[in-house]
């Protein structure tokens, strides 16, 4: 009867702590959940800077723009190529964009060398047709393929159905199932798989399996028993309960399960501190056998709460380095984004791109960025920090990044195109466009693991949306000098078909006038009216000049011809070729008393002050003093022209300045000025490194002030 007894409480006892793991293994995928929706949500702030960065690009894509979002499954299947190209026929039939999703379970570690090849080559294809490649972790993947395809707006999942079925009615459902109840908003493309799913993550003991530990971890897993030994024996002598020494035990367990890796070493751990337990500190001592009936039960409540312990420890650990994993992906993604944000020139972005694969990977990085239709010289950025470098094509390598470059694929070593090669090869692209090759050592022909694969690829990713960014945004500049370069155009030819033909139609009338009614004129006339034509012929004479000159300066066609010059002598050479017209204004001039001498172009410094004195006798009234100064500040003289005149508004000051603007017309006015004059001056000013200003001239008027370098030259003598 106690024998029946002690087999029913065995029982009882394993189904309870069976059960008990269940819920504890729920609770902690709940807690795992959360945590990864609290990664999902870093991420989310990453791709929506991402979003941002790359607006332009998709505003000036609208009309190929589709909202469809289609998201394959990735697997070891060997069926799965066929359900990730059509995946990919599907994303191009509908426009719309790609994703390949990998959940990466606890079991990853068992899968076999075959498994993995085959599953790299998956994630491989669908890169190469213009997937982005994303791998989450954890053990429920129907939750995980819901979740992320909620998060990232997925509006069709593209699935492999199981050969599997459910074998009872209290039979867990199947990964389709459950996929269906959980997104049942989605559209759900089942494709028929052959291959039978091997794998059931909701198992509570699926994620142990059998693995060989290392001497190391064995020496320790004997150590701890051995003190934990020790302290019970030493509990038992100063009279603790047996549930002390067993608190021992299970602590000893957990301690083993936290520092080795896998589940063998936890689940031997429980069993040894069973026999130990037994063997030295129940009566009769050094023996197997136990004097009390309550031992048995005790045993087996031991055996079983330390494998509970030890196996959720070792799951803790478990889940504790996959978010680990999932934290430095966020946070490398999230730190190139903000990286590439100040990114100004594609150097620059090329250079960022290779430091986070040498954080990624610890190896060098080659990168061949392209230009003009055509890959330009590679360079190789060393991971030990030193600089860049170039390599010889003495093993055919350059082959490999031409066929890269040409048929937007990954070659190289560990792939099935150029297999021979020493580096792996993958292409820097968006679409179509491929801007560039990246190369990365392979050791060995090592293949890199999903994880690594998919921070790889999202890596690349990034490069090339910075680099788009970079062409576009360089584009639309080019665009708006085009634009402001045409709106130019059109307003000097507004402007000469408006106001070219005032003067124009004046000397030819004035010139009609005289040949037919010469002699009829009287000598008063006829002076009037030659002067009125000189006028007109030397205004067209300015604006011809001032045309030529604003040109020439700002393509750089003309050299400035520099030499050292007194200010008086400039100003006083000014003063003769100025309007006639200057003779109703007061004029002074105050250099000063020492010669100040300037390092000038003669001529243009000539020009400037005839337009600055021009526009102060055009814009103000006969009678009114204009005045021009000139003192030396610091290495610089400063040359002033002021007036007394009306001024110029607030509203206008900062616009005096721009080509064709007059004041109150853009284009023109009565005056007769196309706006030309002060443009000139800046031009000019600008090229002997100095600047010009306006200001107010008190109590009114405007002073134009302008600097030029003082030369170096040292009189002593």
């Amino acid at each position: 009867m106690k024998d029946v007894i002690l087999i029913v409480g065995m029982a009882l006892t394993f189904l309870f702590g069976w059960f008990l793991m269940e819920q504890l293994d729920r609770f902690l995928y709940e807690n795992q959940k959360r945590i990864r929706l609290d990664t999902m949500e870093s991420a989310a702030f990453w791709c929506y800077n991402t979003i941002k960065r790359g607006g332009e690009t998709v505003q000036n894509n609208e009309n190929n723009l589709s909202k469809e979002h289609i998201l394959v499954c990735l697997s070891s299947s060997p069926s799965n190529e066929r359900i990730v190209r059509m995946a990919g026929k599907m994303a191009q039939a509908f426009c719309g964009s790609l994703t390949a999703l990998y959940v990466q379970t606890p079991g990853y570690s068992g899968m076999n060398a075959e498994d993995i090849a085959r599953l790299q080559a998956n994630i491989r294809l669908a890169q190469q047709l213009g997937a982005e490649i994303i791998t989450t972790h954890g053990e429920d993947v129907p939750t995980q393929i819901a979740e992320y395809a909620r998060l990232s707006d997925v509006t069709k999942i593209v699935i492999g159905r199981s050969g599997v079925q459910r074998r009872h009615f209290w039979s867990e459902p199947t990964l389709t199932e459950q996929l269906i109840t959980l997104a049942p908003e989605m559209d759900i493309h089942i494709i028929p798989d052959a291959e039978v799913y091997k794998s059931d993550p909701r198992k509570p003991f699926s994620a142990v399996r059998p693995a060989l530990p290392t001497a190391r971890e064995l020496l320790l897993t004997v150590g701890i028993l051995t003190a934990a030994t020790i302290i019970g024996w030493l509990f038992l002598r100063l009279g603790f309960a047996d549930a002390n020494i067993i608190m021992v035990y299970l602590l000893g367990v957990l301690l083993t399960s936290a520092f080795t890796s896998g589940y063998t070493c936890g689940v031997l751990s429980a069993f040894l501190s069973v026999i130990l337990f037994n063997y030295f500190l129940t009566e009769p001592r050094l023996s197997l056998v136990a004097y009390g009936s309550k031992y048995p039960i005790t045993f087996a409540v031991m055996f079983t709460a330390a494998l509970l312990t030890g196996t959720l420890a070792a799951k803790l650990k478990a889940h504790a380095q996959l978010s680990a994993r999932d934290a430095y992906r966020t946070k490398l993604l999230f730190d190139m984004n903000r990286q590439l944000q100040k990114a100004e020139t594609p150097e620059e972005v090329y250079r960022m791109t290779a430091m986070q694969i040498q954080k990624l990977m610890q190896r060098d990085v080659l990168i061949c960025p392209a230009q003009g239709g055509a890959l330009l010289d590679e360079i190789i950025y060393p991971v030990d920090g030193r600089s860049p470098y170039s390599i010889s094509d003495a093993d055919g390598e350059q082959n490999v990044i031409q066929w890269v470059w040409q048929n937007r694929k990954c070659a190289g070593a560990t792939t099935h195109n150029f297999p021979k090669a020493k580096w792996l090869y993958l292409a820097i692209r968006t679409g179509q466009q491929v801007f560039g090759v990246v190369g990365i050592p392979m050791e060995k022909q090592t293949q890199p693991d999903a994880f690594t694969s998919s921070v790889l690829f999202s890596i690349l990713g990034e490069c090339a949306l910075a680099l788009e960014s970079l062409r576009n945004a360089e584009e639309k500049e080019k665009a708006a000098v085009l634009a402001k370069n045409e709106q130019l155009r059109a307003n000097l030819l507004r402007s000469i078909s408006h106001d070219l033909r005032t003067p124009l139609t004046s000397i030819s009338g004035n010139a009609d006038t005289l040949l037919h009614s010469y002699n009829v004129l009287d000598e008063q006339t006829r002076k009037q009216i030659f002067t009125d034509i000189y006028d007109d012929a030397q205004w067209l004479t300015g604006l011809v000049e001032n045309l030529l000159s604003i040109t020439k300066i700002a393509d750089g066609s003309v050299k400035l011809h520099l030499s050292d010059q007194v200010v008086d002598d400039i100003v006083s050479e000014s003063l003769r070729h100025i309007d006639r017209r200057s003779a109703e204004h007061h004029i002074t001039v105050d250099c000063g008393d020492v010669p100040l001498l300037v390092r000038v172009d003669a001529g243009l410094i000539m020009q400037v002050l005839i337009n600055l004195v021009n526009n102060a006798v055009k814009y103000t009234p006969a009678g009114s003093n204009i005045r021009i100064t000139a003192i030396p500040r610091e290495n610089m003289a400063e040359i002033c022209v002021s007036d007394n005149g009306p001024g110029i508004s607030d509203e206008l000051k900062e616009r005096v300045f721009e080509m064709f603007f007059t004041g109150g017309n853009p284009i023109g006015d009565s005056r007769r000025s196309l706006g030309l004059g002060l443009t000139l001056c800046q031009t000019i000013i600008h090229a002997h490194n100095g600047e010009i200003t306006l200001k107010d001239n008190s109590p009114h008027g405007c002073i134009f002030s302008f600097t030029v370098p003082l030369s170096e030259v040292n009189l002593n003598e």
